[in-house]
């Protein structure tokens, strides 16, 4: 009975599950909504299963959605392969769209994504930046085809291989009393006042894990999803922060704040992660590859 499916009708639900309405979904494809809704009913038709729910105009995958989509992904990405298998260029080809959380994104993948596009002369990618756990969401839902994050994730569609690692430290304004060239015990910060990335964040996962359970009495001063924004807050005097020393270092070094010495093991991982029903596409497969190479190139 599904004999008949098409590329083109798998690629419009795929790109359905991407932009969740017919308009979007149409305008991204350059065909009208009429042949977009058309396409979606006529597979519908032959599975002899809706796939999406309707709530609102918007388009929301539902369980046997669910069930076509690593399909659809490996055949739509194999068809390109098949392409490019029989083309003239050798080069790889295909879109690459990249998930990083803050430090990542911020302060390793445009280096990694740079050295990337000189190597293999593919200058397809697109890079997303968010906390971890929209990262992770976005990579369940086939929105991302790999994410590098900061901190361990466990998730039962997740595959998650350590990528790199970084040290993580609290930081307060260069005139905060304590010293920073000496090691300070824990409770000389007994009630002081933080700033915290927002829920989902690495560093308020580590924050929370590491530093906070050893402490009796602290307070949440602000929360902010901006790294910026809390370095700057701590320059002014609003709180102490813990966050990736790569992310510091430049206020580090101006003089803008200080870093407090810990008697705790501030180091944590790098993750890289692909979702475990995700096609692993030979630009992918290289991507992957090249991620653990510059690791151990660059030593991170």
């Amino acid at each position: 009975m599904a004999s008949h499916i098409s590329l083109k009708q798998l690629k419009v639900f795929s790109t359905l599950t991407q932009h969740k309405t017919l308009t979007a979904a149409a305008d991204s494809l350059f065909l009208s909504k009429a042949a977009v809704s058309m396409a979606l009913s006529e597979l519908e038709k032959q599975l002899g299963h809706h796939l999406f729910d309707r709530v609102n105009n918007r388009l929301i995958l539902n369980q046997e959605g669910h069930k076509l989509q690593p399909l659809a992904d490996e055949l739509l990405h194999r068809a390109g392969d098949i392409e490019h298998l029989f083309s003239d260029e050798k080069s790889l080809s295909g879109q690459l769209r990249i998930g990083a959380s803050d430090t990542l994104g911020n302060q390793v993948a445009p280096y990694l994504l740079s050295d990337f596009r000189r190597h293999t002369q593919h200058e397809l990618q697109s890079l997303f930046i968010s906390n971890s756990a929209q990262i992770c969401d976005m990579l369940i839902d086939y929105e991302l085809d790999i994410a590098l994050i900061e901190g361990k994730i466990q998730h039962s569609e997740i595959d998650a291989t350590p990528f790199s690692s970084d040290e993580m430290c609290v930081i307060c304004p260069p005139t905060h009393p304590l010293p920073a060239d000496s090691d300070i015990p824990l409770h000389e910060l007994e009630a002081s006042h933080w700033i915290l990335r927002e829920a989902g964040s690495g560093s308020r996962e580590f924050f929370l894990r590491v530093v906070a359970p050893r402490l009796e009495q602290w307070h949440e001063a602000f929360q902010l999803n901006n790294t910026e924004a809390l370095i700057n807050s701590v320059s002014a005097g609003l709180g102490l922060a813990c966050l990736s020393r790569l992310s510091a270092e430049p206020a580090i070094c101006d003089g803008r704040v200080k870093v407090l010495k810990l008697p705790l093991n501030m180091k944590r991982r790098f993750w890289l992660l692909v979702h475990k029903e995700k096609y692993l596409s030979p630009l992918l497969k290289t991507f992957i590859a090249f991620c653990h190479d510059w690791e151990r190139e660059h030593q991170l």
